[in-house]
């Protein structure tokens, strides 16, 4: 950055989680100090500790705390910050928030209110476009939202279609149709997500583009009207809409393309007199290719986007420093010309989130375990995360742990150190995506760049497939179960044997047994098994030996470090992550992420508390429609209601053909976590 005096000398945050810590990075860089807003739920979070100052803003909900404008806007005063950043998500794009700091004095780190509204409803910004000569979708864009003008307008653009909420992001809001008998039930679910996320239920209708990709423009202007663009990121990648892998330049693009996408996205911003970090983002039809494929304007998002750091990567730019000096009146340090001759190499986002892919991309919660964001990285490789071991995942908020981010000289060295990065990162305490990432990464198609936005759906049966539990698995949970205990012997504070719990016996081998539990491939029920292990000196002979299956291992030279296990096996040195708790033992390798349950007799003596037919919640959640009515016959597959968790919904589906002999919950109802949500009983429960 230019030498120059600084108007902004500190600044607030008004987010969360890694894009929060994301921005005081660059402000520990510039000399600002920061301050650190936070919600009952985060007093104890990464970015409180990170920042110089922290105030409370109210409780865990989003609602009464990083939505709350007042107390954002008073933390703000009482802390004596120039200026607000508001990352994304919350308020980032709330022309309301950004009038209320023009008025009150504080400089907002962000576009105007006036541009903002351009893009809020995206019927009204693909009118604008069109007049600025950006290509749209084919599509109905108008006030006449009853059903019958939906449906008819469905009709006239031709099935399939895509429905979205006008003032939808990230997913949210959208369904896609195939055909006119699904309509009204696709048109209530949008108006009634858009209405719940954004309140807002209008609707608009595009044509469905079949094989998409969706590929954006970071775009930047000043408030001397000079608008340009830092090339492109292709962000096909998505599940439900939203993006999972990210990255920069777009393969397969060719030069011409991307000059035309430039200057459309250029066009885009100049026709709302743009000031600051946006992204114009398109859809390209790749039906026959990426070669001079059609594209269109999707929308633009008035903010900085989560995969801002591939363009930093490609780049060497800051972007955050570059919002800093626009909202301080500088000028873009580098002009298009500059921009496009310093493009170099090749970045890869993945999104690390809390999640279960391998049951629908369910949100999950929990205690961070083994993640250490801050430890030493591979050259070229980045992490940015808001949380780190120890920390929570709650219900409240967005359930992503962190990005991890890998440049190389070319796609191919981008990709094989992205994913050296994502194999030696161990996350565990709760259900994530790690594995499903390393999948996707490996896939064939994506290895050749050939992806889309159906990627996921189209291979699902490889990304999506759960992991096999082996014998030799369970055989190495138990070795490295007693590796733990004898670490635990040779660094206790004591010298009594007797105190020893390394399973030493006078004048036998050293053995010992570990039980833990497998799912039953027939029934679904957990079982018991048991592993001996039998030690001499640092090595062990693990035997595992159930009903029916015998198998064994012998390992040699086996130390554990407290956050791997490493041991010889054949002539080979290995290694794996391990996590143990009183409940379980994680395994985590190069591919998989392999959690064993802990057999307690005292659990298995008390008797299962569900049967096969009981649902329960996945989580803590709001009910949002009942979709039988008790002592309804339903098959298996068919959905019985519809709950919303970390903002998102879900449609609870009967696990067994039967009827609904308990229905405990109504429309409206919060539930915990395991809470009974429905019975299915079949003839067979009585036989």
């Amino acid at each position: 950055m230019p030498d120059t005096i600084r108007k902004i000398r500190k600044l607030l945050v008004a987010n969360r989680g890694e894009i929060a810590c994301r921005v005081m990075n660059t402000c520990a860089e510039l000399g600002i100090k920061t301050v650190a807003v936070y919600s009952d739920a985060d007093k104890n979070a990464m970015h409180v500790s990170q920042a110089d100052e922290a105030v409370h803003v109210g409780p865990a909900t989003a609602s009464e705390s990083y939505l709350n404008i007042d107390n954002i806007i008073n933390a703000a005063k009482l802390t004596g910050a120039d200026a607000i950043h508001p990352g994304y998500g919350f308020l980032s794009e709330n022309p309301t928030f950004t009038e209320r700091c023009a008025k009150e004095g504080i400089i907002f780190v962000g576009p105007s209110a006036d541009a903002m509204n351009a893009m809020a409803l995206k019927g009204a910004a693909k009118k604008l476009m069109t007049d600025a000569g950006v290509p749209v979708v084919p599509g109905y864009h108008g006030d006449d939202q009853s059903l019958e003008t939906l449906a008819a307008e469905a009709k006239k653009i031709g099935f399939p279609v895509l429905i979205k909420a006008v003032a939808g992001g990230g997913g949210k809001g959208m369904r896609i149709v195939r055909e006119g008998d699904n309509i009204k039930a696709a048109i209530d679910a949008a108006r009634r997500e858009g209405e719940n996320s954004f309140s807002n239920g209008k609707l608009l209708i595009e044509k469905l583009i079949e094989k998409p990709r969706h590929i954006e423009l970071q775009v930047f202007g000043d408030q001397f009207g000079h608008v340009v663009h830092l090339f492109e990121r292709d962000c096909s990648l998505q599940r439900r809409h939203q993006k999972v892998v990210e990255e920069a330049p777009a393969p397969g693009m060719s030069t011409e393309m991307r000059r035309a996408m430039g200057e459309a996205a250029v066009r885009a911003a100049e026709a709302i007199n743009y000031v600051g970090a946006g992204t114009v983002e398109f859809i390209v039809d790749v039906t026959n290719g990426i070669d001079d494929a059609p594209f269109y304007f999707m929308e633009m998002n008035t903010r900085l986007q989560v995969e801002h750091p591939i363009t930093e990567a490609i780049t060497g730019q800051d972007l955050v420093e570059w919002q800093i000096m626009v909202a301080e009146g500088q000028s873009l340090p580098l002009s298009q010309d500059e921009i496009d001759v310093m493009v170099d190499g090749h970045a890869i986002e993945v999104r690390l989130y809390a999640e279960d892919p391998f049951s629908g991309f369910l949100p999950a919660t929990g205690d961070v375990r083994l993640f250490n964001p801050h430890g030493a990285l591979p050259p070229g490789t980045r992490i940015d995360a808001g949380v780190r071991h120890g920390d929570a995942v709650s219900i409240h908020y967005d359930p992503m742990i962190g990005k991890l981010i890998a440049w190389g000289s070319d796609r191919d060295d981008a990709l094989h150190a992205l994913k050296r990065l994502l194999a030696e990162t161990p996350v565990c305490g709760l259900v994530t995506n790690r594995d499903f990432l390393l999948r996707a990464l490996s896939h064939p198609e994506f290895e050749a760049g050939d992806v889309h936005t159906g990627f996921i759906e189209a291979f699902s049966d490889t990304l999506l497939a759960p992991n096999v539990y082996e014998d030799r698995d369970y055989l190495l949970a138990a070795i490295a179960l007693m590796a733990e205990v004898q670490a635990q012997a040779s660094h206790g504070d004591t010298q009594d044997p007797w105190d020893a719990r390394d399973a030493f016996r006078m004048n036998l081998p050293q053995s010992q047994r570990f039980a833990l539990l497998s799912e039953n491939a027939e029934t679904g029920v957990m079982e018991p098994v048991t592993v001996s292990i039998t030690i001499n000196g640092t090595s062990m002979r693990a035997m595992l030996t159930g009903a029916e299956v015998t198998a064994d291992i012998f390992v040699t030279d086996v130390h554990f470090d407290g956050l791997s296990l490493h041991f010889d096996e054949g002539g080979t040195r290995k290694s794996v992550f391990v996590d143990i708790t009183p409940q379980s033992v994680t395994l985590i390798d190069e591919a998989r992420t392999l959690t064993f349950d802990r057999f307690n007799p005292a659990d298995a003596a008390a008797g299962e508390v569900d049967g096969p037919g009981t649902i329960t919640a996945p989580m803590p959640g709001k009910i949002l429609e009942l979709l039988v009515e008790a002592n309804a016959t339903v098959n298996k597959g068919d959905p019985i209601l519809v709950m919303e968790a970390m903002k998102m919904e879900q449609t609870i589906t009967a696990p067994r053909d039967g009827m609904v002999a308990e229905l405990p919950v109504k429309a409206g109802d919060q539930v915990a976590d395991g809470t009974i949500l429905a019975v299915i009983t079949s003839p067979e429960d009585t036989e």
